[in-house]
């Protein structure tokens, strides 16, 4: 592990690992999809069935919305298979968060939380200064999906995990806890301990004997045979999984029509990104 404490070299990698997203992104946008219209499941419910020791979140998202802990029936069957093998290991596969709706992340990219903590990562990354609204979208797409197509948990083909060791409850930790955003949130960053990035790397091991491939950018998050998957796997079939709208009564998945049609028209996130610029410079002033 390579240590380092100067500030301006932990802006540096942000800011690499940012434009490296930002590439990545468009990549996405770019990539086929053929949705294949494969039904949900219940992961609780699938490792209940099979005995399999897991964990999943008690908190909302953003505070106020109920976590759905659905996904495509045969990336169930992998994650329950990929928790009994952490029990084996003496391990718990903690699910964090699961298929989310277009109404879901919709109403996400609008929390004024996120934004302000865009805001003052790319105050921090601007040496203190308020930053372009341009570079503020260019990381905020990066950060927060509001483009369904980009976002693999409107295709109910990713999650985002934790680990916990069975004998004592205690977090097999990573360097930070899940959420971190910061130039400690990549996978590989060089600005955690040792420790932890074995922690990472044996935890996305596990998975990706699955084929549930890591997003470079965030420590936690895992996805499979969706844009996501297959670019990071270097396969240029078109994907099984796309963004869906998912009816839980009939368990029925169908594509969303437009999925490069931001969840929030761009008038809307200009205003949130200007009422968070505005709450940033009152703070600064």
């Amino acid at each position: 592990m390579q240590t380092k404490n100067d500030d301006s070299d932990r802006r540096a990698y942000w800011a690499q690992q940012m434009e490296l997203g930002y590439e990545l992104v468009q990549q996405l946008i770019a990539f086929p999809v053929a949705e294949c219209g494969e039904a949900f499941a219940s992961l609780p419910d699938a490792a209940a069935a099979s005995n399999v020791e897991m964990l999943f979140s008690t908190s909302k998202i953003a505070g106020e919305l109920e976590r759905i802990f659905f996904l495509r029936e045969s990336l169930v069957r992998d994650l329950v298979g990929i928790g009994k093998e952490m029990n084996a290991r003496g391990w718990i596969l903690k699910i964090e968060d699961g298929f989310r709706s277009l109404e879901m992340q919709g109403h996400l990219v609008r929390k004024q939380v996120l934004f302000d903590a865009i805001l003052k990562k790319c105050i921090w990354e601007n040496s203190g200064k308020i930053p372009s609204i341009e570079m503020i979208f260019r990381r905020a797409i990066v950060l927060i999906a509001n483009i369904p197509k980009i976002g693999t948990h409107m295709s109910g083909s990713a999650v985002d995990i934790s680990v916990f060791n069975r004998d004592d409850g205690t977090e097999v930790w990573r360097g930070y806890p899940y959420l971190e955003m910061s130039e400690c949130t990549p996978m590989r960053s060089p600005f955690i301990d040792a420790k932890s990035l074995e922690n990472r790397l044996a935890i996305t091991s596990l998975m990706e004997s699955h084929g549930f491939m890591h997003f470079p950018f965030e420590f936690w998050h895992f996805n499979k045979n969706d844009a996501g998957g297959h670019i990071l796997t270097s396969n240029p079939a078109p994907a099984r999984y796309g963004a869906v709208n998912w009816n839980p009564l009939t368990n029925v998945v169908t594509p969303v029509d437009d999925p490069l049609t931001p969840l929030n028209p761009l008038p809307a996130f200009e205003k949130e990104v200007a009422a968070a610029m505005k709450r940033a410079e009152e703070a600064h002033s």
